[in-house]
């Protein structure tokens, strides 16, 4: 391919167009494909573990879960699960919850780069077949490990990436992670500040190493007779983003008095309905600006852009006319 790709799955996609897309993915090149899982909508581990069956190359990551909802243990075991079903597949793609969210079911964001430390760290250490002991602020654990009595309990080699945005948590991802799996909405310019925090947490590292992997999932829609509609796809994706994730607006250039407009229009949780009526306050520009829209042409050429950016692999995230979009831009890759 004349440049890495992944896919971004998750519940815009029915349960068939994800399996087909993860199915085209491996058949063609694809590096990676992430299950998303953030509304209260659908699961990510489900579906990663029948993408893992029904594949055979692809590597499955999560993009992302969160680091509240499932106990370190837990999770720690379930990606142990995941590498039985794909040895050597599996990525952890894991990132702070979202507000209001969080705190609507009770787990409200404190401290999140510091509790994101403490998890990650005892999941290395569950990862490196240790015996774990740990009291943190917010994760506790007392001699507990892998503990299979039927088969040897080995090291799992488990890469792990942070879903990152802000200066902190990317400069954490730097001196911990073993990547970073940037956000929807972000432009090319956002890289420039984002690789400086990154660089700023490698410099802490003790383990020798010297870089870390940077994916980026990317918001793409592609129609050759009617880019105008391509656009309107990712206009009200950023719309439905901007209603009910408004900590992106900051890092893609919006005004707070925009978000404020739209959250107004949209209500919560916003419906398609709402999304709809609050789209014309969004203008093209902005859109353009932060995902890839329009023509095969246009949406490759941004892609590209993100890459020479500094994300080594872009991540597509299909919208408008899904199967067009895949289709056009894996002839686009395979050049």
């Amino acid at each position: 391919m004349k440049l890495p790709l992944g896919i971004h799955v998750g519940e815009r996609l029915s349960l068939e167009q994800t399996y087909w897309q993860a199915e085209l993915a491996d058949q063609n090149g694809f590096e990676s494909v992430w299950v998303a899982e953030g509304r209260l909508a659908r699961d990510g581990i489900v579906p990663a573990a029948v993408i893992a069956s029904r594949t055979r190359n692809v590597k499955i990551g999560t993009g992302v879960v969160n680091n509240k909802s499932r106990n370190a243990a837990l999770m720690a075991v379930t990606f142990k699960t995941l590498d039985e079903l794909a040895p050597g597949r599996a990525i952890l793609g894991i990132g702070a919850w979202w507000e209001p969210l969080a705190t609507k079911v009770g787990q409200p964001l404190r401290k999140p780069v510091a509790s994101m430390r403490e998890y990650i760290t005892v999941l290395q250490s569950f990862f490196r077949n240790e015996v774990v002991n740990f009291e943190g602020e917010f994760v506790q654990m007392q001699d507990v490990r892998f503990d299979s009595m039927y088969r040897e309990n080995k090291p799992v080699d488990i890469p792990i990436y942070i879903g990152a945005v802000g200066p902190r948590m990317l400069e954490l991802a730097g001196e911990i992670s073993d990547g970073v799996h940037m956000d929807f909405l972000l432009p090319p310019s956002y890289l420039v500040g984002a690789k400086e925090a990154i660089d700023k947490g490698i410099a802490k590292r003790t383990d020798g190493k010297d870089s870390i992997d940077l994916t980026q999932i990317v918001a793409c829609s592609v129609n050759d007779d009617d880019p105008q509609e391509a656009i309107d796809a990712c206009k009200a994706f950023l719309t439905l983003y901007l209603a009910q994730q408004p900590h992106i607006a900051e890092h893609c250039g919006v005004e707070r008095e925009l978000v404020d407009r739209i959250q107004e229009r949209a209500g919560w949780p916003a419906t398609p309905e709402a999304i709809k009526k609050a789209m014309p306050l969004v203008p093209n520009s902005l859109v353009q600006n932060v995902t890839a829209c329009g023509s095969t042409d246009d949406v490759f050429s941004k892609l590209m852009e993100y890459h020479e950016a500094g994300v080594r692999c872009p991540i597509i995230s299909t919208l408008g006319d899904k199967e067009q979009t895949l289709t056009r831009l894996v002839q686009a890759a395979k050049g």
